[in-house]
Formats: structure tokens, sequence, C-alpha cells
């Protein structure tokens, strides 16, 4: 028989058998972060190359393969294509200086893109607020009009793009004469340097004469096309349309507005394409004699062609190499976004941005922060010219912090110009980056590669956090974000396509 006191323990480990079982509580894992190898030792030989000695056979070398071979890429009949390259493997006209550091080189591009982006920007609000261009017209631009009495006002074509990063060649005439252009997708008018100057600023080839052109013929001031700038201004005794091209920047050309065959690649060549012939031209240019505009007015290249795709894809602009620039069908994008237009304005291509991601995360964004208005104010503008993306100040701030929670093992250093994110990256040859993704309305999803967000700003391995916040009403997506990427407008379809490692 069992001692009295034994059953009751008995009876609490059967019970305690019988019970369930406690469930641990366990803490969810959090996702891993999606993130991107930035090659450190890679870019930071690209940068001191661009700089280096070794670099001005690289100037050169771009010169000849531009000079000598077919500029064209193989295409489909119909189409058009060209080659693009980085404005600092231009060729150097007689007198300037290079860079004696990449440190050098890259302050002067930061100040040169924040002309840029505040010209876009006031342009962009400018135009929301129904302010005309006309109304514009820089003060110092006077040397033309004291040279041709008979004008009768100056006609304001463009404001405030400032100077382009990439360039081309392109035919001028007949015979076609090879020019250095910059290829700009916020900018409406095409132009060259012409003689007899007023004023002309060096470039690298001679400047053209339209006397030597059997092509190059005035533009009436009664024709559709002198109507299609924003005033009009005409020379008494002949009846010839004046334009006037004015930059936020204080670069600006004016002269007469004329029709000129020009050739691109090669493909035959695009009669009667109303372009500047600027008599007196000052600006940030460097040595190229003009500039080919592919905004999306009436008077830009593709407007006059009746293009309603074209594309390109920019080449790291520390690389003497080439992409190009297409225009007719084009190929099914990898990423799709929805190509809006600005009411008051249609020189500037508005993408719908919905948000941006970091380490595979969503960004608590408002959607406000992208948003276009009914009056065109706002919104998110892919261009060409612009080199660093502006976000708005909450989105910007979102996207770093976010950003900086990410990359905390990597060690900080102070802010250069407009960056206030730099990491000493001197004793590393790759890292591991949070992902930075755009999201656009519909579902697209683009995934940046980390050299087109992190980037060197020295030769000593500082990079910096490659976006900037802005107080204005419209965002901007540079050109250091789209490196590497084809980018393809439809005007038809209204959408914006971007697809990696197409050039």
């Amino acid at each position: 028989m069992q001692p009295p006191i034994l059953l009751p323990l008995l009876l609490l480990l059967l019970l305690a058998a019988a019970s369930p079982r406690p469930v641990l509580s366990r803490r969810h894992a959090s996702p891993p972060l999606a993130t991107e190898t930035l090659d450190v030792a890679a870019s930071l030989s690209r940068a001191r190359a661009a700089v280096s000695a070794e670099a001005v056979p690289l100037h050169q070398s771009a010169a000849a393969a531009v000079s000598t071979e077919v500029v064209g890429e193989e295409h489909e009949e119909g189409h058009l294509a060209l080659r693009l390259h980085s404005r600092d493997f231009l060729p150097e006209e007689q007198g300037r200086q290079r860079h004696a550091s990449y440190r050098s080189l890259v302050l002067a591009r930061l100040r040169r893109d924040s002309a840029r982006a505040a010209a876009v920007s006031a342009r962009a609000a400018m135009a929301a607020d129904g302010v005309s261009r006309f109304d514009l017209v820089p003060a110092n631009v006077t040397a033309f009009e004291a040279s041709a009495a008979e004008i009768q006002g100056p006609v304001v074509s463009g404001v405030g793009l400032g100077s382009g990063e990439y360039f081309s060649r392109v035919g001028v005439g007949s015979p076609a004469r090879q020019l250095y252009m910059v290829l700009d997708t916020g900018s409406d008018v095409t132009w060259v340097q012409c003689q007899p100057c007023a004023d002309c600023y060096q470039q690298s080839d001679p400047v053209f004469d339209p006397s030597l052109s059997t092509s190059y013929a005035s533009v009436a001031c009664d024709n559709p096309r002198c109507h299609d700038l924003d005033a009009a201004a005409c020379r008494n005794s002949t009846g010839a349309c004046l334009y006037e091209v004015a930059y936020g920047d204080g670069s600006y050309t004016v002269g007469d507005f004329a029709t000129e065959t020009l050739t691109l690649g090669d493909s035959a060549p695009v009669s009667s394409v109303a372009i500047g012939c600027g008599h007196d031209n000052e600006g940030l240019f460097v040595g190229a004699a003009g500039l080919l505009a592919l905004g999306g007015g009436p008077l830009s290249f593709p407007s006059q062609i009746s293009a309603t795709t074209f594309s390109y894809c920019l080449v790291d602009r520390d690389s003497p190499s080439s992409s190009t620039l297409q225009f007719g069908d084009a190929a099914d994008a990898e990423v799709t976004a929805p190509l809006i237009r600005s009411p008051r304005t249609s020189t500037f291509y508005y993408v719908g941005l919905s948000g941006l991601s970091v380490g595979g995360q969503i960004l608590s964004i408002p959607p406000s922060a992208f948003a276009m208005d009914s009056t065109g104010a706002g919104g998110v503008i892919v261009d060409s010219g612009t080199a660093v993306t502006r976000l708005q100040s909450s989105a910007y701030a979102a996207l770093r912090d976010a950003f900086v929670r990410g990359t905390q093992s990597l060690p900080r250093t102070s802010g250069v110009s407009l960056f206030d994110t730099c990491y000493d990256l001197s004793d590393r040859t790759s890292v591991e980056v949070p992902a930075v993704s755009l999201r656009f309305a519909g579902g697209g999803e683009l995934r940046l590669p980390a050299k087109n967000y992190l980037i060197p700003v020295d030769g000593a391995g500082t990079y910096c956090l490659a976006f900037a916040p802005t107080n204005a009403a419209v965002s901007i997506i540079g050109n250091v974000q789209q490196q590497g990427t084809r980018v393809s407008f439809d005007t038809a379809k209204s959408t914006v396509g971007f697809t990696s490692n197409k050039c």
C-alpha cells in the first residue's frame, strides 16, 4: 500500500503530463536586407584615370572614334542612331585647363548641376504659374540686338537649362560639317554657333558658316515655325525670323532662325530642320558647337521628324566609351512607367513615380511628394542634363535615413558640396550597400546598381550618396541614376521605359 503522502505527488505528475505544453514566444526574424555590391576598386580606378596624364589619349581616341569611323549604329530602315559621349571627354579646345584632381572635377560638375537643377525647377514652376518665358529676357543679351538695329524685339524660346552633360557628333548643312552637339531632353530649340560671330565662345570645331551650305534657308516671320517660338521678332528689311534662348546659368544664344539639313550617324540626311543660327552666344557649353534639343515641344528634333519614340543610354561620366541615341521603334522595356505631360508646358518629360524602396523595404512617403497638380506644379521630371536626382526634402530624408541604417558598418566622413551622406571607403575593394529602387505607378520597379547612387567624389576613396533634397515643387531623376540604363520615351503610348545594361 502506497504511503498517503505519495498520492498527491503522483496525481500532480499525471496532471502535468496531460496538460498542453506552453508555447515558447519567438521573435520573428527580419527579412534579409536587399543589397547591391559596389566595386570600389573599379570605380576609383575610373575616377583617377579621368584626370590622369593617361586621360589625354582617351580624349583624343574619343575624338578619333567619331571623326574617322562611322558614327551611327546599325539600325533598321527608317531609324536614326548616333553615338553619345560624356561631356568630360569632349576634345579640349585651346586654352581650357584640365582639372588637376578628381575632386576638382566633381566640384565643377556639382556647381553646374546646382545651376541646372535650379533652372529646371524654376522653369517648371513658372510654367505652372502661367509666367511667359518672354518675360525672362536676360539683361546682358545686347550685342546681337545692337548689331541688328532692325530687330523689333527679342524672341525667347527656352529658359534656364544650363549646360549639357552628354554630346554627340552631328552633321550640319550640305555638305555636312561634323559638329559636337550637346543633347538635352529639357530643351526645345536646336541651335549652333554661326559665322559671322558678334560673340562666340570657344568650341572644338570651326564655327559653322551658313554661307558654305547649300541647304541653309532663313525662316520667314510668317512661317508657322517662327510662330512656335514664344514671341515674334523680325528683321524689318528681310522679314526673317530671329530667336533667342536664355539659360538659367547666364548662358544664352541669339541669332537667325533657319532651316538646315542634319545628318545623324550613317542615316539619311534630314532636311528642313528648324534650328537657331547663333551669332551672339555665351555660356558654359564647353567646346560643343551647339545643342540638339530632345524636349517635347513642337520645335524639338523628335517633334520635327515626327518621331513618337526615341531612346538613349548614358555611359558612366568617367568613361571615354560611347553609347547611343536612337530614334524609331523601341524594343519592349524591362520596366515601364506612365509618361505624364504638364498642362502648361510640353518641354519636359514627367514620369509617374509612386515611391522609393531601400534594402527591399518600401519607404513611408506620401504620394503628394511625387504628384503633379492640375496646374502642372510638382511631379517628377526625367532629365538627361541634370546629374544628381533631386527629391522633395521629406522624401530625401526618408531615403537617406534608411540608407544610413543599412550602412552602419561603413565608416562615415564629412559631407561634400550638396552631399550630406558620405563614407570613407579608402581601405575597401568592394562593399555591400542597401539596394535602392524607384517604384512607378502601375507596379514597375527600377532597381539601381550601387554605382548609380554611391559615387566617388575624390581620388582618395570618399564616396557619397548621390541624391539631394530640393525645396522646389518638382523632383528630377538625374543622369547619374540613369547611367547604364536605356531610357526610352514613347509619346504615342505615353510611357517611359527603362532597360538595364542595354547601351
